[in-house]
């Protein structure tokens, strides 16, 4: 669970993250041990607390997009991959296809997208991005660049590709994990 007074995000399991935007926090300190090593735990904490403080920054940034994070989300989809099928959408977002439905149609009342009937199946809607659609999406591409460039403000070329490294070693740890666990539940 995550809960947020405002100052603090709350991880369920007990550690805080300090918003330094918001108020004046204080900011995450890593707690290093008697020979000078970091603990996995303080790594782990600083991750969290990285993509915590990166969701409610970006979500404030791309509020003036008049589209909400979910639906935000799905716009960016349909506008990667053009008359993406509604079933498709949810097996690739991980999410169900009535999620996906009211989401669509929240879209599709405000005009950012149309759907249309397959010609070939008519089971299944075909979904477009409207002129406004792509307003938003523009808009977006803007203000996800201008995030990175702030987030990575600093940071010589060199620490760039060290970063990358290390964080497609961890995404590569995820993976391994994911997979046992995919096949822990195909064995039960």
């Amino acid at each position: 669970m995550v809960t947020n007074d405002g100052i603090n995000i709350v991880v369920s399991n007990g550690f805080i993250c300090r918003s330094n935007w918001l108020k004046g926090g204080e900011g995450l300190k890593m707690d290093e041990d008697r020979t000078g090593s970091t603990s996995n735990k303080d790594i782990i904490r600083q991750l969290i607390c990285f993509a915590l403080k990166h969701r409610k920054i970006m979500q404030s940034y791309l509020d003036e997009t008049g589209v909400y994070h979910a639906q935000h989300r799905l716009l960016m989809k349909i506008f990667h991959e053009p008359e993406i099928s509604q079933n498709d959408i949810a097996r690739s977002m991980d999410v169900s296809a009535a999620t996906v439905a009211v989401a669509l149609k929240k879209l599709e009342k405000r005009g950012f997208i149309s759907r249309h009937t397959d010609e070939g199946d008519n089971r299944f809607n075909k979904i477009t991005i409207t002129e406004k659609g792509n307003r938003v999406v523009e808009q977006s591409k803007r203000i996800f660049e201008m995030a990175d460039k702030k987030i990575l403000d600093g940071f010589t070329e060199e620490e760039k590709r060290t970063l990358s490294v290390l964080l497609q070693k961890l995404n590569d740890n995820l993976d391994k994990m994911e997979e046992e666990i995919r096949l822990g539940k195909e064995r039960t």
